[in-house]
């Protein structure tokens, strides 16, 4: 399934994985992109050293394209833009911020830049400044979110730009690839079904939460202050959504999920911890390898757009 976006990276299939932080490390990177999608070390809020080795891991296990992952507001991102460069990653995208002050260096090494958005406004402003393509990501997703729906998202978007749209947010199958097209895009980026990928390093107790999920399990935390976050449902989740009620403060909401990413990804806490997951948790049911996800994928969305 060729597409501006596979012949842009260099990838067979218009699948992209999110970049997850505390998810998105080299093996689950390296595992996609061995299966043909497009792989992404998440930087997250780790420090630039910490990017640059599993960048060099990375390199060890496939010889295929990955990126990565930078979020803007990680107080080492200069660093970090610096890093791709100098290790010769040739894809980084980007989130919470603006990638501006990078894309005159990225774009001298040829690297090519994928920011992502949740607005036609912020999605002109990225093909203006230099953007090779954007992700409209809609409120379905995992993790921090903004308020329009995918479908209603892509579409606009892709009336609003001349570059290549990727669609993220409750895709988790090939229906969801097939009907991102309809709508407009070139590719789709998904996070939620790749965390239960045998690849996956997150908790065991975590990947059992996503795939014992329903359709109504995930909420979303942090509407108060701008910053909304959607994951599934736990103890943490209720006490938070309880003092956001009770008009608390950012201060001690923050407190209150200070290292919980780690709690959930690392040590399997799935009461204290934060579950990010998106709306289509509910339709993901099992562990399979990356190869496995992608193939199953590419062949239903196949024949839904052979009909």
């Amino acid at each position: 399934m060729e597409t501006r976006i596979t012949k842009l990276l260099g990838i067979r299939y218009p699948i992209i994985q999110g970049g997850m932080a505390w998810v998105a490390e080299h093996h689950l990177a390296a595992a996609v992109s061995n299966a043909g999608g497009m792989g992404l070390i998440g930087a997250g809020g780790a420090p630039a050293s910490f990017v640059r080795e599993e960048i060099r891991k990375a390199k060890e296990i496939t010889d295929q394209p990955f990126g990565v992952n930078i979020m803007l507001m990680n107080p080492e991102a200069d660093e970090i833009a610096k890093v791709v460069v100098e290790e010769g990653v040739k894809v980084v995208t980007t989130g919470a911020g603006n990638p501006g002050k990078y894309m005159a260096m990225w774009k001298e090494a040829g690297v090519r830049v994928i920011p992502v958005i949740a607005s036609v406004a912020m999605a002109k402003m990225m093909e203006r400044s230099g953007a090779d393509a954007v992700v409209a990501e809609g409120t379905e997703s995992g993790g921090h979110i903004g308020a329009a729906t995918t479908m209603t998202l892509v579409p606009q978007v892709a009336d609003a730009v001349r570059i290549p749209v990727i669609a993220a947010g409750g895709i988790g199958d090939g229906r969801g690839l097939a009907a991102a097209m309809m709508l407009g895009a070139e590719a789709v980026q998904m996070g939620t079904r790749f965390l239960v990928a045998k690849e996956s390093v997150i908790h065991e107790n975590y990947k059992k939460k996503v795939i014992a999920a329903r359709d109504i399990d995930s909420e979303v935390t942090g509407l108060s202050h701008g910053h909304p976050v959607r994951q599934l449902r736990n103890a943490m989740t209720r006490e938070y959504l309880k003092l956001e009620k009770e008009g608390a403060p950012f201060e001690e909401l923050e407190q209150l999920t200070l290292g919980a990413l780690r709690k959930a990804v690392v040590e399997g806490d799935t009461v204290n911890g934060t579950l990010m997951a998106g709306q289509i948790a509910g339709l993901v049911s099992r562990e399979q390898t990356c190869a496995e996800m992608i193939q199953e994928i590419m062949e239903q969305a196949q024949k839904l757009l052979k009909r």
